[in-house]
């Protein structure tokens, strides 16, 4: 549907993947597929523990399953698609097709920078403003911001896609190993006006102005923790957010990297090298981390694993 305009010129884009020996592509394709089941079995393990036990049943929590659910997407858009890249030493694709993992990508990634951000403003009201935390931040509010991320998510992404399609491709082959914004960009004739117009709608209403409030919130968060007298009180408090902010560090530092940063700097290498870590490493360590930073989660898992032995 979005490629009508330019099918007859170009019809089919090949991925070229990572180019590495053949011996290292399948050592390759064994880690990222334990990976990609690693990944889905560890979020969806957090929405089964969230959805099972009432004293789960908080905003956190909430959020974090949604993180998941986003987490879980974004991984099966572009693993499956990347191992056969890397299985085959590179795949052809149709612009169609590559189009259409272009704009589910985009609204995975875009989600995932607005529930950071939703997440951190729940932290912000739970440490700087506890009394009313419970008043403020209840389930309409939570499933509001839930519904504007996701609705944000696709409207950007319907506004930018559409501008991608109608691009002129001169070229058939991307260095990458999915269809991502600055390689599909590589191929085109149109002129770069056009092109830096697409980069700022993705980087500063869904990376930008979410990480500065993000930047905002945590600022305040650690002006509050130091102002409490027990050391004690400050090392619970810390740890309610410490989980969150890890995930944070990791995630908008690729994205910056990425979408930020002149792309002058970056060759392809290191942009796919870059690229892995949040279309692949971030959502398989996203539940480590909540798990072994969370005794909530930690003790209910347990409970569920005692439970299964003893059927056994």
């Amino acid at each position: 549907m979005f490629a009508r305009n330019h099918t007859k010129e170009v019809l089919m884009i090949l991925l070229l993947g990572f180019q590495t020996p053949q011996i290292w592509n399948s050592v390759l394709v064994l880690l990222f597929l334990v990976m990609f089941i690693l990944t889905l079995v560890g979020n969806l393990l957090i929405i089964i523990l969230v959805a099972r036990f009432q004293s789960l049943k908080s905003p956190m929590y909430f959020f974090l399953t949604q993180l998941s659910v986003c987490d879980m997407v974004l991984s099966t858009i572009i693993v499956p698609n990347m191992l056969d890249v890397i299985s085959n030493g590179g795949r052809r694709i149709s612009i169609t097709g590559c189009i259409t993992q272009f704009f589910f990508y985009c609204v995975s990634e875009a989600t995932e920078c607005f529930l950071l951000t939703v997440m951190s403003y729940d932290r912000y009201l739970a440490i700087c403003s506890p009394l009313h935390y419970t008043s403020i931040m209840g389930y309409r509010l939570c499933f509001q911001l839930i519904l504007l991320s996701w609705s944000l998510s696709f409207i950007l992404t319907f506004i930018m896609v559409p501008l991608v399609s109608v691009i002129r491709f001169c070229g058939h082959v991307i260095d990458h190993y999915f269809c991502d914004l600055d390689p599909l960009l590589e191929l085109s004739c149109t002129k770069h006006t056009v092109a830096e117009f697409v980069d700022l709608i993705i980087a500063i209403p869904s990376v930008t102005v979410p990480f500065f409030f993000v930047i905002f919130t945590y600022v305040s968060i650690f002006i509050t923790i130091l102002r409490i007298t027990s050391s004690s009180g400050r090392q619970k408090a810390f740890s309610t957010c410490s989980s969150h902010i890890t995930v944070v560090c990791a995630y908008y530092g690729t994205a910056i990297t990425i979408y930020i940063a002149p792309s002058r700097w970056q060759s392809f290498n290191i942009k796919k090298a870059v690229s892995l870590l949040y279309t692949v490493i971030c959502p398989f360590v996203n539940p480590i981390i909540y798990s072994l930073r969370n005794q909530d989660l930690k003790r209910h898992l347990k409970r569920i694993l005692s439970n299964t032995q003893g059927r056994f």
